[in-house]
């Protein structure tokens, strides 16, 4: 049986397009005066397309910005602050998200979150998402100093819970880097299933988080 239950951040506990969207949204309205010379809605769908997902880091996303639009009376050093900033506010889960966390560790599991990313950017957006209580264990790759999918990571997940790697489950919504990387490693995969992706070698596919109180290894 399964003994504890590990989930990745973006994309799996936040909905980050919702979430990203809300931001620059925001953004945009905080920085108006700033920002006047360039359409909203072209600032907004060329902020996201240079973010590609999440997976390209702001200040080369705000360097290109401002070089795409010419901006001269912001710098894309105060637009990366303000993200840095200001990301918390508009953090937005998937739904059922605490009602599938408190039925997990009411039945005693251990849970964790594996995520790749900034320090302490990522903590506080589990903060913002008012989960961090339920969480044995929160390993972010800055802070760690390996990410996935190095099989390192899982190792020191399951180390650090004193559970064997076979007695975790990993829930992610990345094909490679969280269901192939934690498969590798040893641990039972969950591909939380994203549009554009096919995870092929998962052990079990949801839909949504309330899914995973279905599989009959929870």
């Amino acid at each position: 049986m399964i003994q504890a239950v590990l989930f990745d951040l973006d994309g799996t506990m936040l909905d980050r397009e919702r979430s990203i969207r809300l931001f620059i949204q925001g953004q945009y309205d905080r920085m108006e005066n700033y920002l006047r010379d360039v359409d909203k809605t072209d600032f907004i769908e060329a902020f996201l397309k240079l973010d590609a997902g999440g997976y390209v880091w702001k200040d080369r996303v705000y360097q290109q910005l401002v070089s795409k639009f010419s901006i001269r009376s912001v710098s894309w050093q105060e637009l990366l602050d303000d993200y840095i900033s200001q990301f918390r506010h508009s953090c937005i889960p998937f739904p059922n998200l605490k009602v599938v966390l408190e039925t997990l560790r009411y039945k005693r599991l251990k849970l964790g979150v594996i995520t790749n990313g900034r320090y302490p950017f990522q903590l506080d957006a589990i903060k913002a998402l008012g989960i961090e209580r339920y969480f044995d264990l929160l390993l972010i790759s800055e802070k760690e100093g390996i990410g996935k999918p190095d099989p390192a990571i899982f190792h020191r997940a399951s180390k650090q819970l004193n559970v064997p790697l076979d007695k975790c489950l990993f829930v992610g919504d990345h094909p490679e880097k969280d269901m192939e990387a934690a498969g590798k490693a040893g641990m039972v995969t969950v591909w939380k299933k994203t549009t554009g992706y096919k995870a092929e070698k998962a052990d079990y596919t949801i839909r949504r988080l309330e899914e995973l109180l279905e599989l009959e290894v929870v």
